[in-house]
């Protein structure tokens, strides 16, 4: 069978991450269409709207936090999210999916049409790297090294690898010869460990920086949309129906956590306390007080979803990242309303 014979039997047996055209992970999440942008002169243009339009990931460059999102945007703040403002020039307005940064000011942030752009000032300006609208589907997650090695990948089984900073991108390949599994999130782990969050219920591994790559499977047949490694060394994928799995043998073999929420999840992240915090679909927001081992569920009333979560730095709070823009949350609010999801 064809690639696109398999693609075409896909689009036809289930949903894809947005409609007809594949769209990033939190379109699908929060049901919204991403456009792209066929014109590769174009700038993100400023909005008053930026910091309430569609955020997919959100990350932080020394103390500034860089966040990205549907028509090109990028939004900085340097007061851990209480004020925000756009990035000076960013060269697309096509969606972007995901940033990664090695410092405080070396940053790639990659999205449709396969676009991945860098920034040597902290976000404050971009340049286009790689753009290719004739891909099979946008990449959703991007990392590198501070040697500047790295990769990033995305839809179909799309991967890219770089060996110098990102000036020049070759075709990777993550999965078998003959398949072609949405790879959702990298993610590191300890040591030149690094894995991706994928469909099918598979966490794909590698132990040499990204050179060569062996899928884990789980129990579970659905796709993982995000993972994330805590200090303990524990391992955490979470994805549809809200399913969480987690590992404690560097990713050989992975336990599914009792489920807590039948709502989709995406980002999570370690708060300086040890608490973990994972958030999804639908305004689900889900807290372990005991290092990932066991969680609660609460619905944020205005039920939106998120993409990313980032830890506050002024207190126990986070920030959510996805549909509407950003939020806060803060530790009394994580504490109080901590209940069983109905």
């Amino acid at each position: 069978m064809t690639r696109r014979a398999r693609m075409a039997r896909r689009a036809a047996t289930r949903p894809l991450r947005g409609a007809v055209a594949v769209l990033s992970v939190a379109s699908l999440l929060i049901g919204v269409a991403a456009p792209a942008d066929d014109d590769a002169s174009a700038y993100a243009v400023a909005s008053s709207l930026a910091t309430t339009s569609l955020l997919l990931d959100a990350t932080r460059a020394g103390s500034r936090i860089v966040a990205v999102g549907i028509h090109g945007h990028v939004l900085l703040s340097e007061d851990d999210g209480s004020t925000w403002r756009q990035a000076a020039a960013v060269p697309t307005r096509t969606t972007l999916t995901d940033v990664h940064f090695v410092d405080e000011r070396a940053g790639w942030a990659v999205g449709h049409d396969a676009i991945v752009m860098a920034t040597v000032d902290g976000g404050e300006s971009w340049t286009l790297q790689h753009r290719d609208p004739a891909a099979d589907g946008p990449l959703f997650s991007i990392w590198l090294d501070a040697a500047g090695r790295g990769l990033a990948v995305g839809a179909y089984g799309q991967a890219l690898s770089t060996e110098d900073g990102g000036e020049t991108w070759q075709p990777a390949r993550v999965a078998g010869p003959d398949e072609d599994p949405h790879l959702n999130e990298l993610f590191t782990g300890a040591g030149d460990t690094l894995y991706i969050a994928a469909e099918g219920g598979r966490v794909f591994r590698s132990a040499d920086g990204g050179q060569s790559w062996e899928p884990r499977p789980s129990e579970y047949a659905g796709s993982f949309w995000g993972g994330i490694t805590l200090s303990s060394g524990r391992l955490m994928v979470f994805g549809m129906r809200g399913h969480v799995f987690a590992s404690d043998d560097d990713g050989q073999s992975w336990e599914a956590l009792p489920k807590v929420s039948r709502s989709s999840l995406s980002a999570g992240a370690e708060l300086a306390n040890g608490d973990v915090v994972v958030a999804g679909l639908a305004g689900a927001v889900l807290v372990s007080r005991d290092g990932g081992r066991s969680f609660v569920s609460m619905i944020r009333p205005e039920r939106k979803g998120a993409n990313a979560v980032l830890p506050l730095t002024s207190d126990r709070g986070i920030l959510l990242f996805g549909e509407g823009g950003v939020r806060r949350l803060s530790a009394s609010e994580l504490e109080e309303r901590e209940t069983a999801e109905p």
